[in-house]
């Protein structure tokens, strides 16, 4: 039997894989996420969502995807990992990921940038729908691939960009953003999402641990467990779902019924985190 079975929960609730229906909206994720929908759909064409690792980037970037996934005027795409080597190499990811086929066996660059216009030129006034690119992990970008995404967001009408972009990444983008002014230019809106402060940090666990199933009257972890809890991770989402699942799980193996300030301690000192 599982561990969160034994605690009398549905389901894992501090896992780190990006689960939308575990997305704790702190003010600065909902601040985050309120803003890109207002861009989207404005159609204003480049936002840019910064944090360092493990701010809930990715979680964010789900949780936009769940809520416009189903609109009939929006068609919604992702790249999680953008590491090419060329302009080529990530003009012919786009067709993949914008499921395109081109009819020359050897096409050029220029062939590549036209198939992808002629798509976002059809699906944006022919259609009248919203094409959404959220690129993940956007700090691995190069510049080859930067000019391409700032030519696609040339694309526009008089009242709106045809590409709605959106990059979540590390604050290492900034600086190479900044050296292509004609891009920097381009940003409609930026949002730096910062860690949680020790309140929403017990608001996280708490949400995460009701998100799981629990109903018991006793709380999961006490307060001097919460307030250990944030003191060694900051207010890192990811850091809390790691101290956090491993504290359970230290609970269930001590046979205990509640968190407690030991407990997060051993854990933080047997370095399992």
């Amino acid at each position: 039997m599982s561990y969160y079975k034994i605690l009398g929960l549905d389901k894992e609730p501090f896992s780190t894989s990006p689960d939308p229906e575990f997305f704790y909206q702190s003010q600065e994720h909902q601040a985050a996420l309120t803003r890109l929908l207002i861009e989207i759909r404005l159609r204003r064409g480049l936002s840019v969502i910064l944090g360092d690792v493990g701010t809930g980037k990715t979680t964010l970037s789900r949780k936009l995807f769940q809520m416009l996934k189903e609109r009939p005027d929006t068609e919604f795409f992702m790249i999680l990992d953008p590491t090419y080597e060329t302009e080529e190499v990530f003009l012919d990811s786009l067709l993949r990921t914008f499921q395109l086929q081109l009819d020359k066996t050897q096409p050029t660059l220029l062939d590549m940038k036209e198939t992808i216009k002629k798509y976002l030129f059809q699906k944006g006034i022919q259609e009248n729908k919203t094409i959404i690119l959220l690129i993940d992990e956007a700090q691995k970008l190069n510049q080859a691939s930067l000019e391409v995404l700032r030519v696609l967001l040339n694309y526009e009408t008089n009242e709106f960009k045809l590409l709605q972009l959106v990059l979540l990444a590390q604050l290492e983008l900034l600086p190479k953003i900044r050296e292509m002014k004609n891009l920097m230019d381009r940003i409609s809106m930026k949002y730096i999402i910062n860690p949680l402060d020790d309140v929403e940090t017990k608001e996280m666990i708490e949400f995460r641990v009701r998100q799981a199933g629990y109903r018991q009257r006793h709380p999961l972890f006490n307060e001097d467990a919460l307030s250990e809890i944030y003191q060694y991770t900051q207010g890192y989402p990811r850091r809390i779902a790691m101290l956090c699942h491993q504290a359970l799980k230290a609970l269930v193996m001590n046979n205990k019924t509640v968190v407690d300030r030991d407990i997060v301690r051993d854990v933080v000192a047997q370095e399992v985190i």
